[in-house]
């Protein structure tokens, strides 16, 4: 279904989108911090280690899926983001509450529907990199599996 040139550009194309993204937050991790605050979801507690740890996530996920190693695991990692982050702007327009996304800045136009748009689209895009095999992987050239070491 999935031809493995169309995978290679989506992979490239969203792994890409969120290097770029943990770029911001890794850099500024306290402005990612406040951008995290004014969902008011997380607990306060949270809010810091969410800040820290997610651009980096982010970051080995994407460079991950551009390069082709353990894509299938960092698609999930990136589908589960996605998931994630799809809810959390969903419940946020729900509640009304008028904040920029922070996914790549933290001034930002704010929440839309379009954002939710966008990233369900990266959601769909990211399934067709997780259940289709995409070209020039460098997985199976780099890194054997363990059945392929132990035989």
């Amino acid at each position: 279904m999935g031809h493995p040139w169309v995978g290679l550009l989506l992979r490239v194309y969203v792994g890409g989108i969120f290097i770029y993204a943990s770029m911001y937050k890794i850099n500024f991790p306290s402005e990612f911090a406040e951008t995290i605050a004014s969902y008011q979801l997380l607990p306060f507690w949270a809010v810091n280690l969410t800040a820290l740890v997610m651009p980096w996530v982010e970051l080995v996920s994407g460079v991950l899926m551009v390069l082709g190693i353990r894509t299938k695991s960092a698609a999930a990692v990136v589908g589960g983001m996605l998931v994630l982050f799809s809810v959390v702007i969903l419940v946020t327009l729900l509640r009304g509450i008028p904040i920029g996304c922070g996914c790549f800045t933290s001034v930002e136009d704010p929440l839309g529907w379009g954002t939710l748009g966008r990233d369900l689209l990266w959601l769909a895009m990211t399934l067709q990199v997780y259940f289709f095999p995409s070209a020039l992987q460098l997985e199976g050239r780099v890194f054997k599996s363990l059945p392929e070491v132990e035989g």
